[in-house]
């Protein structure tokens, strides 16, 4: 049985440990043996982060040195996959770049506030998107970000109003680790819609391995 940690807290307003209950509910589905953690200390905890095939970050605003996330990110290298959403991956540990170059992006702002936006798939090919199409997303942040010009962008974002395109969707490698990320997910309501729930089953399970 394959073992999956999600380290769940910070910013209440995205409903962390609603979206780590829903994560984790798909995981076991796929019959992973899920662990919540709900501190920060998971992170530097590495012989519980050897023990894992998938860890996900759902921590929005974390603040944490980069010793005490060094062992997330020498099991990550190791060939841990790494998978999450929104700004519980995206918008945290924000002076520890290491940890950016992992993610392969940070988030810097949501032009327009809430906006209601289109998810345009850009590589249908790749197995986090092989069932999942365009769609639209009504009245949630829409996610700008840094992104490392190394990642592989599985979906975009039209900016309202204008001609440029943001990703949206992504996945990377991290020394032997599969990285993946979904910027969409700001709450349980966007996070359960059923596009974004089979981008995330099918992006950890990828990530996985």
């Amino acid at each position: 049985m394959k073992r999956a940690l999600i380290v769940s807290g910070g910013y209440e307003p995205h409903e962390p440990m609603a979206v780590a209950e829903l994560l984790a509910e798909v995981l076991r589905d796929e019959d992973f043996e899920v662990e919540v953690a709900r501190s920060l200390d998971a992170f530097a905890d590495a012989p519980l982060l050897s023990r894992q095939n998938l860890i996900i970050p759902n921590w929005t605003s974390a603040q944490a040195s980069r010793e005490a996330v060094q062992p997330l990110l020498d099991a990550v290298q190791a060939g841990t996959g790494a998978a999450g959403l929104h700004g519980g991956m995206g918008c945290t540990l924000a002076g520890v770049y290491e940890y950016q170059y992992m993610v392969g992006g940070q988030f810097v702002c949501h032009p327009g506030g809430y906006v209601d936006y289109r998810v345009e798939v850009t590589a249908p090919e790749h197995p986090a998107m092989a069932a999942v199409g365009d769609f639209a997303v009504e009245h949630t942040e829409l996610y700008y970000m840094h992104v490392d010009p190394a990642i592989e962008v599985l979906a975009e974002i039209p900016l309202p109003g204008s001609e440029v395109r943001v990703p949206a969707v992504w996945a990377h490698r991290y020394g032997d680790g599969r990285v993946f990320y979904c910027s969409l997910g700001h709450d349980r309501r966007i996070a359960s819609m059923p596009e974004v729930l089979a981008i995330m089953r099918r992006g950890m399970l990828w990530a996985a391995g």
